[in-house]
């Protein structure tokens, strides 16, 4: 168990580190060499130049100007004096909500922090409890509920605190809620013309003997939507082809390479393979899955297709909103729809068994991470470790550590699961492995670390006490596991932060590739990699400081101060990143939001809960019918904003669809929209950079759709009678038939 001296010790290491990190951030920022690390979001748009490219001979790698050093700090002011709105105008609405998380914390946390630190501590300090108990304790377990004797009437402070934490927290929470749905509709309203406002997504299109799926997709909106259908494009899987476009990119490279140094013929392109693979797609019919993108001519029609169910058979003809282009997944596409069911029951199974076992290598890290643990595994170490600089190494820095290391693959494992359940945009896929991560870091992070923590520390008290009395030792030494999320804290929020803005991965890889691989000024590009948020294990990271935040406020809150010295930092870094070097690949409207604002209120219910079990070890379960209203009205404040704000998020109103529609046409009478969404939604690989690959792409891959009578009109060469009524004629209205 860390000591005040271990803890110290844990301050100075990381906060050495962090200084560091960002001195050494603030020097390397200024080198002309370094400019596409710092800067790629800038170079990515066509708004800066490299400094490298004029100038002397060491100019170009090293800054010589004395003064830029004397403002090595101005990063930080130049990061939060970006106004909101040009903030969202130059890196979309979903960063600059992101943002708003880390300000939430803040929000919620000054205050409490500053109630508690003139409230609770002295109430918890003015007692001798954990002094008379044989409990293992440091003097900052002092300040913890743990220190409040039996059943003592001080413990109606901490009821009262309860209350505070919880209303306030509700009353952030509302409050930004109605900003952040404010700003979606509002980004929405004034967003420009964007291909996903005119087109749904059609999945499980039932089969048909007697037409391919195009025929099929353009005959049945022509018929069930004749006012407002405008085209569609099949999906086809690609996913071969992909790989094949892949390998071309990079054989490109040096093509072109060698061709600017060597005027090579450019006949030798490494095309054949793909141009093959391409041909086989587009002449088998097989090789349409039974998914189309369906654009139409008004955000209204639109909105009304995505919104409604199409036959009454709910389970085919599916329709959705359809991502934006960029954050298609086209690889999920191919998958059938029936096996999705399947595929979610199989994750569901393996991701129960990965928290299942994952206890125990954590459990394992608990123990090796205290000095029993090692004395244990290593007794030949024994004499080492009784030394107190390295004693308080690894009581206050060891345990943050390995708990950070063990779990780098976790969220790369998490996205792979993800993908396998065939969700069909980027974005669900971060949102659905971020759901995931949070559930992991709930149970085998935060209840983990609390149950095999206190357990070992805690260890000889249970062997020498009867069974009435374990519980009652359980409870004093959770509040006393603050010690262990406090060098956690210090490790992966203060020094962790730190780190991300150094960018030091990105750097050398950019230096490498610069010097070894590049050869032409597109793989100079390429080598420039921006990066983005990663919401997939950013946000429930975030997620975890706010449990620990909610649940130690009235409990030990002396962690609140370390909690907030990561949400401030946090906040100026990721703004700084967000700015000049993110590049994000999709913009959703915010639409992670709910999910954000549920897993806050989940923390909440739960630091309600844990204060219910604790203060019933602690003698005083009088106020038990007190505290369970707590939970109580936090649900039903969760339920409230979930009715009044959600749909907003998941759902597109027809009156702002209507109004978006009339203003255009207005401003815009001949605009072509046709034209607009010609490609919008081609599969990347049917995109060639050469001109004569796409030549010939919208035919043969059904891009440009003729009205044609329905082959199902006569059944002389239909080879079998079609299983859908009606299906012998088709009678197209005559607004179509003018068409």
């Amino acid at each position: 168990m860390a000591t005040v001296s271990d803890i110290g010790l844990s301050a100075a290491i990381n906060v050495s580190m962090a200084v560091a990190f960002l001195l050494v951030f603030a020097f390397l920022r200024l080198q002309p060499i370094n400019d596409r690390v710092y800067f790629p979001k800038w170079y990515l748009r066509g708004m800066r130049d490299s400094p490298v490219s004029s100038g002397a001979a060491v100019q170009k790698v090293v800054n010589l100007n004395m003064r830029s050093y004397l403002k090595f700090l101005s990063w930080m002011p130049a990061a939060l004096k970006m106004p909101e709105d040009e903030l969202i105008n130059h890196a979309g609405l979903d960063s600059a909500v992101y943002l708003r998380i880390y300000l939430t914390g803040i929000k919620i946390f000054v205050p409490i922090s500053i109630l508690a630190s003139l409230v609770l501590f002295p109430v918890n300090w003015t007692n001798d409890t954990l002094d008379s108990m044989k409990v293992v304790h440091s003097k900052i377990d002092k300040l913890s509920i743990s220190n409040i004797p039996y059943g003592s009437n001080r413990f109606v402070t901490h009821l009262v605190m309860a209350y505070a934490v919880t209303f306030w927290t509700c009353y952030v929470l509302f409050r930004e809620y109605e900003i952040i749905t404010t700003m979606r509709l509002r980004f929405l309203a004034s967003e420009k013309r964007r291909p996903d406002q005119f087109t749904v997504l059609v999945r499980n299109i039932p089969p048909d003997p007697d037409e391919s799926i195009s025929e099929l997709v353009e005959h049945f909106f022509l018929v069930n939507h004749p006012d407002h259908y405008l085209r569609h494009q099949v999906v086809y899987n690609a996913n071969k082809l992909a790989d094949l476009v892949e390998k071309k990119k990079k054989l490109q490279n040096w093509l072109d390479y060698y061709q600017l140094k060597y005027e090579r013929n450019p006949s030798k392109r490494p095309t054949t393979k793909e141009a093959d693979e391409r041909q086989k797609i587009m002449k088998d019919p097989q090789s349409a899955v039974p998914a189309a993108f369906v654009s139409f001519r008004s955000r209204w029609g639109a909105a009304v297709c995505a919104q409604t169910q199409q036959t009454s058979n709910p389970t085919v003809w599916i329709t959705e909103w359809a991502p934006e282009p960029r954050d298609v997944y086209w690889n999920n596409l191919s998958i059938p729809f029936v096996s999705l069911t399947v595929r979610r029951l199989i994750v569901a199974v393996a991701f129960f068994f990965l928290n299942f076992f994952y206890v125990i290598p954590i459990a394992f890290v608990q123990s090796l991470a205290s000095l029993e643990g090692i004395e244990k595994a290593l007794p030949f170490l024994k004499p080492l470790i009784k030394i107190d600089v390295i004693k308080s190494f690894i009581q206050g820095f060891l345990p943050g550590i390995a708990l950070k290391v063990f779990l780098i693959l976790l969220p790369t494992i998490l996205m792979f699961m993800s993908k396998f359940e065939g969700l069909i945009s980027q974005s669900s896929l971060e949102r659905r492995s971020a759901s995931k991560y949070y559930i992991f870091l709930f149970f085998n992070v935060f209840l983990g670390s609390i149950v095999t923590g206190s357990a070992l520390d805690q260890l000889k008290a249970y062997i020498h006490q009867s069974a009435n009395e374990i519980p009652r030792t359980i409870g004093v030494a959770i509040p006393m596991r603050a010690t262990f999320f406090i060098t956690y804290v210090m490790v992966d929020g203060w020094t962790g932060v730190a780190g991300e803005i150094l960018r030091l991965r990105a750097l050398i890889i950019f230096h490498l590739k610069n010097f070894f691989l590049v050869k032409t000024e597109k793989d100079r590009e390429e080598a420039m990699d921006p990066g983005s948020i990663c919401f997939d294990w950013c946000e429930p990271r975030i997620q975890l400081y706010f449990l620990l935040g909610l649940v130690y406020a009235v409990v030990t809150p002396l962690l609140l101060p370390f909690i907030l010295v990561f949400f401030g930092l946090a906040y100026v870094v990721y703004r700084h990143q967000i700015i000049n070097v993110y590049n994000q690949q999709y913009e959703s409207g915010a639409q992670f939001w709910p999910s954000v604002h549920g897993r806050i209120i989940i923390a909440l219910i739960v630091s309600q809960l844990l204060l219910i079990g604790l203060l019933s070890t602690k003698g005083f379960e009088e106020t038990t019918p007190v505290l369970v209203v707590l939970p109580v009205l936090t649900f039903w404040f969760y339920k409230y904003c979930k009715n009044r704000f959600e749909p907003a998020f998941v759902r597109n109103p027809l009156q702002e669809a209507m109004r978006k529609d009339t203003l255009e046409r207005a401003r815009e009478p001949t605009f072509d929209l046709k034209a607009y969404l010609a490609n919008a939604y081609l599969h990347p690989v049917f995109k060639g950079r050469e001109e004569e690959d796409n030549m010939s792409i919208s035919e043969d891959v059904g891009m440009e759709e003729v009205i044609v009578p329905t082959k199902r009109q006569s059944r002389r060469n239909t080879p079998a009678q079609s299983k859908y009524e009606g299906s012998d004629t088709l009678s197209l209205p005559e607004t179509v038939h003018e068409r």
